[in-house]
C-alpha cells in the first residue's frame, strides 16, 4: 500500500505541475483578448458580418503612381551608346578627300561627292566628333535634328553640304528584359507604343505558369511588381513600355499558411490566380471536428493604411452563422495570408479528462500489480 500511495502522490504532483493543457493554438476569446491588450503593437480586428466588412481586392490600385502611361518619345531620339551612320554629300570643292557615288543612284555626278564617315558612337556625355565640324552634343535630339546640326557645323567650310544620319544601333530607344522569358536581352522599341504585355510577347513569351509569375518594372530608379495574370485581366495596368525600362519576369508563386486546429498545418499554393476564403478553407480540410471551433475562423494579414504603411489586421468569421458561408465566397485571399482555425473552448474539459486518464492509467496498473503480489503472499 505504501507503493500505491507513493505513485498516487507522484502523479498528483505531475498533474499539478502542468501549466497548460495540450493545444494547437488560442481560442477565439484568447485572440480577441490578446489583440485588445497589446498597446505596443496595435492590431485591428474586423468581425466580418456583412459584405461591407470585406476588403475590396485592389493590390495594384497605386500602379499608375509608379507606372504612369507616359507619352512616348520619338523613336529616333539619340542618346549615349547609340551608333550613328553618317553620310555627307558635297558639291564642288569638297572637304573630304575620298569621293564616291550616291548609293543606289544613277551614274555618278562629277560635281557631287559622298563621304561615309566611320560609325560614330555617342559617348557617355552625349557627344559625337565630326571631322572639321568638331564636337556636337546630340543627346536628346532626333536623327533629323542631328543631321541639321552636322550640316550647320560644316556650312562655312563646304559648299551646301547635305547630311543623312541613320541609327545603326539603337540603345536609347530600347529596354532590357530578363528572367522567365524565352529570349532575354535588349529589345528595341519600334513604335514606342508597345505595352508591357507586348514586349513580353516580342521576347518570345513567358516560361512557366502565368499565375506564378510577376513582372517587375524598374523605371527611373523605382520599381513595381505586377502579377502577370493581373496584367492580362486588367488592361488599365498594361501601360506602355518606356525607353530605358528594365523588365524582369520573376517566379513568385502565391501561397497562404494554415495554422491552428485545422485539418492540417501547412503552406498551400494558390490553385488559381485568385481564390476565395471558401476555397482556401476547403483545400485546408476545414476545422478539426475534435478540436476546432467553426465560430473562430481568422485571417491574419498586413494591409496598407492611408500613409502607405503596412499595418496588421485580423478578419474574423463565425461559420456558425449561415450568412458567413456567403461572405467567405466573396472574401479574396492574398499572398502570405495566414488562415487560422481557432481552438474550441469546450474541448478544454475533455482534454483535462484525457490527461487525467493518461496519468492515472499507470497508477491503476501499478495498483493491480501490487494487489496481485499481496494476494500471492497471503496465499
Amino acid at each position: 500500500m505504501q507503493v500505491t500511495k507513493f505513485v498516487f502522490l507522484t502523479l498528483l504532483t505531475g498533474l499539478a505541475g502542468c501549466a497548460s493543457l495540450p493545444t494547437t493554438g488560442p481560442t477565439r476569446r484568447q485572440i480577441e483578448k490578446s489583440v485588445a491588450v497589446d498597446p505596443a503593437r496595435p492590431i485591428e480586428i474586423i468581425h466580418v458580418v456583412t459584405e461591407a466588412d470585406i476588403p475590396q481586392p485592389s493590390p495594384f490600385s497605386d500602379a499608375t503612381k509608379f507606372l504612369p502611361d507616359l507619352a512616348p518619345p520619338p523613336t529616333d531620339m539619340v542618346g549615349p551608346g547609340d551608333v550613328l551612320s553618317i553620310n555627307i554629300y558635297e558639291a564642288g570643292v569638297t572637304l573630304f578627300a575620298s569621293g564616291g557615288t550616291v548609293p543606289g543612284g544613277p551614274a555618278p555626278d562629277l560635281g557631287a561627292r559622298v563621304q561615309k564617315l566611320p560609325p560614330s558612337r555617342v559617348n557617355d556625355d552625349g557627344d559625337i566628333i565630326i571631322p572639321y565640324g568638331g564636337k556636337l552634343h546630340v543627346m536628346g535630339h532626333t536623327v533629323n535634328e542631328v543631321q541639321t546640326m552636322i550640316r550647320q557645323s560644316l556650312s562655312q567650310l563646304s559648299q551646301d553640304p547635305q547630311v543623312i544620319v541613320t541609327l545603326d544601333q539603337a540603345i536609347t530607344n530600347s529596354i532590357i528584359l530578363s528572367g522567365e522569358v524565352a529570349r532575354p536581352g535588349r529589345l528595341v522599341l519600334q513604335t514606342n507604343r508597345e505595352t508591357l504585355s507586348d514586349v513580353v510577347a516580342l521576347a518570345g513569351g513567358y516560361r512557366g505558369d502565368a499565375r506564378d509569375l510577376a513582372l517587375r518594372v524598374i523605371r527611373r530608379n523605382e520599381n513595381f511588381d505586377i502579377r502577370l495574370d493581373e496584367l492580362v485581366s486588367n488592361p488599365s495596368l498594361d501601360v506602355r513600355a518606356y525607353p530605358g525600362d528594365r523588365l524582369v519576369l520573376i517566379s513568385a508563386p502565391r501561397s497562404y499558411e494554415v495554422l491552428g486546429a485545422g485539418g492540417r498545418v501547412e503552406q498551400l499554393p494558390f490553385a488559381r490566380s485568385s481564390i476565395t476564403l471558401a476555397e482556401a478553407m476547403s483545400a485546408a480540410g476545414g476545422a478539426n471536428p475534435d478540436s476546432g471551433d467553426p465560430a473562430a475562423i481568422f485571417i491574419f494579414r498586413y494591409k496598407r493604411d492611408a500613409q502607405g504603411r503596412e499595418v496588421p489586421v485580423v478578419y474574423h468569421f463565425n461559420m456558425m452563422k449561415a450568412g458567413s458561408y456567403f461572405l467567405v465566397q466573396r472574401f479574396a485571399m492574398q499572398d502570405r495570408d495566414i488562415l487560422y482555425f481557432g481552438n474550441a473552448a469546450a474541448n478544454q474539459p475533455s482534454k483535462l479528462f484525457q490527461l487525467i486518464s493518461q496519468l492515472f492509467t499507470p497508477l491503476m496498473t501499478v495498483t493491480a500489480a501490487v494487489q496481485t503480489v499481496n494476494n500471492s503472499n497471503n496465499n
